[in-house]
């Protein structure tokens, strides 16, 4: 059966790739899984039709026969379970891998996503200019730490899993900020060097080309 997903009609990411429905494109290409994409515009995204689907109003969710899913991680999880190629078959492996996509979630993106909302819903607050350095700093203190973890290997445990594609997918959100040191912009760059991760990346951006030009 082919699953179904939701994305954003317009991202409001301008086709950047970092958009929640990102990670779910990229896996199901790992692991070689076609899927339909139903485009959700923002009111869409609250009225309780979809609010069934997502009870957040946010995107991706997942359909599949009578499973529905939502979050982001949830999903990358479930396919990597369904499918091979995403979690190792030795056990401690697998839970080493499932280890850091947690990692991913609870511990680095959350200072991440704190620098977004300053920049976007705090700049004209009077205090943006004291708080944003105290949130940048969070956020190279954990990404130090993943970095000095990471060492000189091109995956955070061995071969590239769910783990990887998670992580990689959270620090993306710092391409460009100069938060990411090179051993970690290189990691990033190993992930978006894949080939599925470059077909899920030329899928979305065809939705806000097209978007875009009205087509």
């Amino acid at each position: 059966m082919i699953p179904t997903i939701t994305a954003f009609e317009r991202s409001p990411d301008r086709g950047k790739g970092q958009a929640r429905d990102m990670r779910v494109r990229w896996a199901l290409e790992e692991v070689g899984q076609p899927c339909n994409v139903r485009l959700v515009s923002f009111s869409e995204m609250k009225e309780p039709a979809h609010r069934a689907l997502h009870p957040f109003g946010q995107i991706p969710t997942y359909q599949e026969g009578d499973l529905t899913l939502f979050e982001s991680g949830a999903i990358v999880f479930h396919i990597a379970q369904r499918h091979g190629g995403l979690l190792p078959d030795d056990a401690d492996a697998r839970a080493r891998a499932i280890t850091w996509m947690f990692a991913a979630l609870n511990t680095v993106e959350p200072p991440i996503l704190e620098r977004v909302a300053a920049m976007f819903l705090e700049r004209d607050e009077t205090w943006y200019e004291q708080r944003l350095p105290l949130v940048e700093k969070r956020i190279r203190d954990r990404v130090g730490q993943l970095s000095n973890r990471l060492g000189d290997a091109d995956w955070l445990d061995g071969a590239f899993s769910a783990g990887d594609l998670v992580m990689v997918g959270v620090l993306r959100r710092l391409n460009g900020s100069g938060l990411l040191d090179p051993n970690l912009a290189a990691y990033v760059a190993r992930g978006e060097a894949r080939p599925a991760f470059k077909r899920a990346y030329d899928a979305q951006l065809a939705v806000f080309t097209a978007a875009s030009t009205g087509g």
